[in-house]
């Protein structure tokens, strides 16, 4: 399976999903978690936990397979880009 070059981090595209004009308070307010956790994920500078996702999909009604399988293509791709397997051996052979 081919994957995807540079996927955006979910926090990018949650803010694709919020309603036009929704400040970030009113947004955590609607999944009742603080200002400060939704903006740390807005801005990429946290993942979307399986928590958030149920929250996410109770409030937006995409499920929360979707935001966890984003998470999930970030952060191998960016595993990628440090070089987190060089020098691994391959113990299957």
């Amino acid at each position: 399976m081919s994957e995807m070059h540079n996927p955006a981090h979910p926090g990018e595209v949650l803010r694709e999903y919020l309603p036009e004009g929704m400040s970030v308070t009113d947004a955590a307010k609607a999944l009742n978690v603080t200002r400060q956790a939704l903006s740390a994920l807005l801005n990429g500078r946290s993942g979307v936990s399986a928590e958030m996702a149920l929250r996410l999909e109770a409030a937006l009604g995409v499920e929360a397979g979707f935001w966890l399988r984003t998470q999930v293509a970030y952060d191998l791709w960016e595993a990628r880009q440090r070089g987190v397997a060089r020098g691994v051996r391959n113990i299957a052979a």
